[in-house]
């Protein structure tokens, strides 16, 4: 039987800098639910009570839930009220998702580890194809996004819109709108990674050279090259994240090379 939750958070109906109310609201409870507070099939108050408990309108309350609602991570039915969807069911690229993910003070390690697996799928082949099909036009935005991350480095906002706008060039520059696609929540995920890697201290490591690997093979056309750089610069990012700590990607396993018989060495 699923469990109901009450909705009710401190500061929820206060405001947060230009966030209105129901917005302020649908961030608290995608906070609590990605965190893990708020379990997968668990039940929100109903409007009603929940309206009451925040001192917010029904109205706030309501757009609040449409706002989860259309981000996957609540499904609403009459008669059985409002449900927190499975973590499948979740649009995780969601720029807005992503940032609530990493609003905790230790994000969830699944979803870490997991936001790193995809930009390992994604990005290494993406940047493997912009080597082959980037343009003029291309090199030189990113040749400007990696000189204005050196100049402003990647502690301030200026450096992180850089490091965006290189990885979604990057994207762009693979000729693939199926790949292209991504940009956001691959952009959204750079941005908070970098934020979050500097909550607590200074970064411990210049990821910038990383950058100029990748730079300097697209540049050259060596799609080879293009892929490890881009492959290691991911991996590297991972363990400045987690601090070298427990995650670590699944590296896939070496296929036995199959021996070979005198029909097949000709």
């Amino acid at each position: 039987m699923a469990r109901k939750v009450a909705t009710g958070t401190r500061g929820a109906a206060g405001g947060s800098g230009s966030l209105r109310k129901h917005g302020t609201i649908a961030r608290d409870l995608g906070v609590r639910i990605v965190s893990g507070r708020i379990q997968p099939g668990s039940i929100l108050d109903g409007e009603i009570e929940a309206s009451e408990r925040l001192k917010v309108s029904r109205t706030a309350y309501r757009e609040a839930v449409r706002i989860l609602a259309a981000k996957g991570m609540v499904e609403s039915r009459p008669k059985f009220g409002t449900r927190v969807s499975e973590a499948w069911r979740w649009h995780l690229l969601d720029p807005d998702v992503i940032s609530w993910i990493f609003s905790a003070d230790q994000p969830d390690e699944r979803l870490l580890e997991a936001l790193f697996e995809l930009r390992t799928i994604i990005e290494p082949e993406a940047t493997a194809l912009a080597a082959t099909r980037r343009t003029e036009a291309h090199l030189q935005g990113l040749r400007r996004s990696l000189d204005r991350m050196a100049e402003r480095s990647l502690a301030g906002p200026a450096g992180q819109a850089a490091d965006r706008e290189f990885h979604s060039l990057l994207l762009e520059a693979s000729g693939n709108a199926f790949l292209a696609s991504f940009t956001s929540g691959v952009a959204a995920g750079v941005a908070w990674t970098t934020i979050y890697k500097q909550r607590k201290s200074p970064l411990a490591r210049d990821p910038i050279p990383d950058h100029q690997r990748v730079y300097e093979a697209v540049a050259k056309r060596d799609p080879a090259a293009a892929r490890s750089a881009m492959t290691r610069l991911i991996r590297l990012a991972l363990l400045d994240t987690t601090r070298g700590g427990k995650l670590v990607l699944a590296k896939r396993k070496p296929t036995k090379k199959r021996k070979r018989t005198q029909a097949t060495a000709s």
